[in-house]
């Protein structure tokens, strides 16, 4: 793990605030992702029905290279 990436799971997440897509709601799906800013282009994620386990944490630059294959269909 880089120096970097440890020093976000340094960072303590009992303010952040968790966002979910307005895309997901209980009639379309009940489970979800909520995302959470932690700077510099940082993110932390968590699933919106098990927030008693511990978020993942990315960097800026492996959270940008996740959206780009998102819209590259790497996931599809």
């Amino acid at each position: 793990m880089t120096e970097k990436k440890a020093e976000l799971y340094t960072l303590d997440l009992t303010d952040a605030r968790w966002v979910k897509s307005s895309k997901s709601t209980m009639t379309t799906s009940p489970y979800c992702v909520e995302v959470a800013d932690l700077g510099g282009g940082a993110v932390a994620i968590r699933d919106s029905r098990r927030t008693d386990l511990p978020p993942l944490r990315f960097t800026a630059q492996e959270w940008a290279a996740f959206r780009e294959g998102v819209r590259e269909g790497e996931f599809g």
